[in-house]
């Protein structure tokens, strides 16, 4: 850098390095400076050592509108503006925070609300069915050590549902009632009596598989519905307290259900999933586990996930309603989400009975339906028997039979 440095090429007191940089820039000629002299003004004014390229780029950003150039040399209007610019910034930036605040407080009210809603349903529920019920408590049975478990399945009741199904020569190859369904309930209890029997069992295992009532979920149901989704839940619930009470007259009952779409009570414009909170299942819980209290060969097993979660003969069992494409797909799903080892996996709502094998000691149960092949079935054109199932299971053997218990 020359010795003879023209005084207006040196930095002014009160001027930014950012300024000086742009003034010596646009005045190089004036000043007489080269590139390489101005870069190194450059560096003693900002403290660096950059190569002068580095100052020329900036600049060039500046002059182009890239940067706080503008705003170092603008007018006091134009400083002022974009005060408020930045003043405008900074409150939609706390406008939005406190959106944050007051959608975290509407999102835990709402919850509560969901929470005492359901609490208070549940309530009511209980103090109906204690109004109306009477208690019969079996004698205690004790559990004997078997190496063999028995594991009753039943799905798709579709309670309060009517219809009959007429064959090509008018014969019903399908009828349903209420009446229909306690007469098939009543052949599932005496076939069970006797699976009880013949294998020695003091325990059962019992997994209600879901859609319990018929429920109202499209409008073309109305024709076929005897009674009201909840007086439905209710009757069904009632009934499968006292079958389930009986039953445990001759064994100790374990037993498990989860919910099926039909449960669901969805208003005529709802959407499936929109009322989880609300379904068929809360009532028959509370019915089943009100007419077994005090009931010391009955226990009822709830999992929080909503699904079933057992373990028989040292083997786990995951139960749910079915509504999968691929239900030994399900079984490998289910099992890295959880990572939980699941050897079986049992599923309702297709309404046929079937087994896939998934490797040693591992597999894919499919449950008929205690509804048997109906209208819907019957359009889509797939038609199996109604009925449930009773597997047996061995220590270190797994699922080593099944009964299949017809009922139409």
């Amino acid at each position: 850098m020359g010795t003879n440095i023209n005084n207006q090429a040196l930095i002014q007191p009160n001027e930014t390095p950012k300024s000086y940089r742009i003034r010596l820039y646009k005045n190089r000629e004036l000043y007489g400076l080269s590139n390489t002299e101005i870069g190194k003004l450059c560096n003693e004014a900002f403290g660096v050592d950059w190569d002068e390229s580095a100052h020329r780029k900036k600049t060039k950003n500046y002059l182009d509108g890239y940067g706080d150039a503008k705003a170092e040399n603008a007018t006091p209007d134009k400083q002022l503006q974009s005060m408020i610019e930045e003043n405008k910034t900074l409150k939609r930036e706390a406008q939005r925070e406190l959106m944050k605040v007051q959608t975290e407080k509407l999102e835990y009210a709402r919850w509560q609300r969901e929470l005492a809603r359901d609490e208070l349903f549940e309530e009511k529920v209980i103090q109906a069915i204690r109004n109306n019920t009477e208690v019969i408590v079996p004698k205690d049975i004790p559990i004997v050590h078997n190496k063999r478990a028995g594991q009753l399945n039943f799905a798709d009741s579709h309670f309060g549902k009517e219809f009959k199904i007429f064959g090509l020569f008018d014969e019903v190859i399908n009828e349903y009632s209420p009446e229909i369904y306690y007469s098939r309930m009543e052949e599932v209890y005496n076939q069970t009596i006797e699976i009880i029997e013949k294998e020695e069992l003091s325990e059962i295992h019992i997994n209600n598989l879901g859609d319990h009532i018929e429920g109202f979920i499209r409008h073309s149901q109305l024709w076929s519905l005897r009674y009201g989704a909840v007086d439905s839940a209710i009757i069904f619930g009632n009934y499968l307290g006292n079958w389930l009470n009986k039953l445990s007259a001759n064994a100790n009952i374990i037993y498990h259900q989860t919910d099926g779409n039909h449960d669901e009570f969805r208003l005529l414009d709802g959407k499936k999933n929109e009322h989880l909170c609300d379904t068929a299942g809360k009532i028959v819980k509370n019915c089943i586990v009100t007419k077994n209290e005090g009931n010391p060969n009955f226990k009822y097993v709830e999992n929080k996930t909503g699904f079933i979660f057992d373990t028989i003969a040292g083997y786990n069992v995951l139960g749910i309603h079915g509504e999968v494409p691929n239900l030994a797909q399900a079984l490998k799903d289910f099992s890295e989400i959880y990572d939980v080892r699941i050897d079986y996996i049992i599923g309702g709502h297709k309404h046929r009975n079937d087994f896939i094998n998934c490797g040693a000691r591992k597999g894919a149960m499919t449950v008929g339906s205690i509804v048997g092949s109906d209208d819907f079935s019957m359009r889509i054109r797939k038609s199996a028997d109604a009925s449930a199932s009773f597997v047996i299971y061995e220590e270190g053997k797994g699922k080593v039979c099944e009964h299949i218990i017809i009922l139409n």
